[in-house]
């Protein structure tokens, strides 16, 4: 079955980003949430955290840090599963509906 990863940013409202995969993810939200950050708003040391950890690569490290400087966070789902006709074909729903609870004791 085919699946996403995605995140929601808890910010109001909130950001949703969604990738084929957590590396993906990881390499998305480093680049546009923490690399698209403005500097004023950190300390000089958060600041050069965030860019230490970005330089070599460290995609998560910098979202969790960034999180923790930032306040926002971040919910992190590696795997959303996608549906389509062929895992729910219509032709097979009525027989599927029987075995669901709401219609056990009917």
């Amino acid at each position: 079955m085919k699946g996403v990863a995605y995140a929601v940013v808890r910010f109001d409202p909130p950001g949703v980003y969604l990738a084929e995969d957590i590396e993906v993810l990881q390499r998305l939200l480093a680049l546009d949430l923490v690399a698209d950050t403005d500097p004023a708003l950190l300390t000089e040391e958060g600041a050069d955290e965030l860019r230490r950890a970005l330089l070599e690569e460290r995609w998560g490290d910098a979202v969790v840090t960034w999180m923790a400087l930032s306040g926002v966070a971040v919910d992190v789902y590696t795997f959303l599963p996608i549906y389509g006709n062929g895992e729910l074909p219509t032709e097979l729903i009525g027989a599927q509906l029987q075995f669901k609870r709401l219609f056990r004791d009917a």
